[in-house]
């Protein structure tokens, strides 16, 4: 594994923030001080230092659930001095990796974890997502054809933040869709996804000329919200916990057999 993709899978650094450290000479492969970001490190016999301190898989990983509210952002620091997720949480998660994003006008669960393979794993993961979202106007039937057969775009610009780079997005067939008022002034609907594209249920709202007004997620796989309050965290019950070791296990079976 590259030494800075391993220094990112098994610790708190983003891939950035482990080229930078490694870049500075603040890395150490078994003594040596190590400057280029693709060097190999053999996991198991190869001992990784970043600032002093040792870089190594671990099997043990603590995963949390907050309810984060409207005008926060999932980012360490904003340059518009915009308040952030870590500006709410609590001392002890101020290291912890979001898993993906809840845009800036999103509100709702966000998984947040110490082990950046677990994010990892989550983050590229078709588990079920589930929202629910209030929208412009009624759902049509393009708009129900689109979310049961799925939806190419070529220009998927629309409900895209402005300086996204993102243009084209291929939406999946939903998992499944409840709507639960349809009205010409506006409706609500629930809806499971098995992606975290970048705003992708507001672009594909926005393709059909309605925009998004409202955006909850709800839950994620077996993880759900309940009746977190705006703003808290908790820790996994048991029964996550153990959801999620057998899809962590799953994933690493069949990351070996790809090998």
């Amino acid at each position: 594994m590259r030494l800075n993709k391993y220094i990112a899978h098994y610790s708190t650094y983003s891939r950035r923030e482990a080229d930078k450290a490694i870049q500075d000479g603040y890395v150490r492969i078994n003594g040596e001080i190590e400057m280029n970001p693709a060097t190999q490190v053999q996991e198991g016999l190869d001992i990784v230092y970043v600032s002093g301190k040792q870089v190594s898989p671990k099997s043990k990983y603590t995963v949390i659930v907050y309810n984060k509210p409207k005008g926060e952002l999932v980012t360490k620091s904003d340059p518009k001095g915009r308040r952030t997720i870590y500006d709410t949480l609590p001392k002890e998660f101020k290291h912890y990796i979001p898993v993906g994003r809840l845009d800036f006008a999103s509100e709702g669960l966000l998984l947040l974890t110490d082990a950046s393979h677990i994010a990892t794993a989550l983050m590229e993961s078709n588990l079920q997502r589930i929202y629910k979202i209030k929208i412009q106007g009624a759902v049509t039937p393009e708009m129900e054809a689109a979310m049961i057969d799925g939806l190419y775009l070529a220009d998927a610009s629309a409900g895209a933040h402005s300086h996204s780079k993102i243009k084209e997005m291929e939406f999946k067939p939903f998992i499944g869709y409840k709507i639960q008022k349809n009205q010409p002034t506006y409706s609500i609907l629930k809806v499971a996804i098995a992606e975290g594209k970048n705003r992708e249920l507001r672009r594909f709202f926005a393709h059909f000329g309605s925009e998004v007004a409202d955006l909850k997620r709800l839950s994620f796989a077996e993880i759900e919200l309940n009746n977190l309050p705006t703003g808290k965290t908790r820790f996994l019950t048991r029964s996550e916990y153990s959801a999620l070791h057998k899809f962590i296990k799953e994933e690493s079976k069949k990351q070996k057999e790809r090998a």
